[in-house]
């Protein structure tokens, strides 16, 4: 089968006609190569190169889930960008950062997780800085992932999956306290404040929201 060059889009390239065990020998060549993303849609495969903006976003919204954790005391396991694939469906991409959270004391013991026998992973970070020429949240939805929380930039986003397609929320399905605006309004803080006292300000608001619940 002849792999066939159908875009170049800045900073990466789309290739049609691409086997599913191509797409899985480079997955597993590339899985020391940080800083490549490949997303796979039924013989289209999307080669990505993360800015520092992509990247810098997607390490701070993942601390926010972090922090809001450690706070409610919640178990989770945090697996940054890993593989996320079913050949059933010829799908395949990588998470700018995952988490289980109600599915974690499941998955706790497992060392390499297939999604044909455990459940997707149950919030996914996905940043949209550059935007993919495939639909990711299509590819999510098709694995059956609960919740996406979606930034391009200026604008963050909460989904819950129901049936097939993602619903826009007002606050995260898992931590119902936690709205976009909230968080949005700590990033903004950016400009003016580091990162860790960025994230202090949160953890010391995410502790007045426990409180107040009580």
């Amino acid at each position: 089968m002849t792999a066939t060059l159908i875009q170049t889009p800045q900073p990466g390239v789309v290739l049609k006609n691409i086997s599913w065990q191509t797409y899985e020998s480079l997955v597993n060549e590339l899985a020391q190569q940080r800083g490549i993303r490949l997303t796979y849609d039924r013989g289209t495969l999307e080669i990505m190169t993360p800015s520092d903006p992509h990247e810098g976003n997607k390490q701070i919204l993942g601390r926010f889930v972090e922090t809001v954790t450690e706070e409610l005391n919640v178990e989770i396991r945090s697996l940054g960008s890993r593989t996320c694939r079913r050949e059933d469906l010829a799908r395949g991409l990588e998470p700018d950062q995952c988490y289980y959270i109600e599915n974690e004391r499941l998955i706790r013991a497992v060392n390499q997780i297939d999604l044909n026998e455990y459940p997707p992973p149950d919030l996914v970070i996905e940043i949209d800085i550059t935007s993919s020429s495939i639909n990711r949240m299509e590819l999510y939805a098709s694995l059956g992932v609960p919740e996406v929380w979606r930034y391009d930039g200026s604008r963050l986003i909460f989904y819950q999956l129901e049936g097939q397609e993602y619903v826009e929320r007002e606050v995260s399905p898992h931590f119902p306290f936690l709205s976009p605006s909230e968080i949005m309004g700590f990033l903004e803080k950016q400009e003016n404040v580091g990162e860790t006292s960025m994230i202090r300000g949160f953890r010391q608001w995410v502790r007045s929201q426990i409180q107040s619940g009580e």
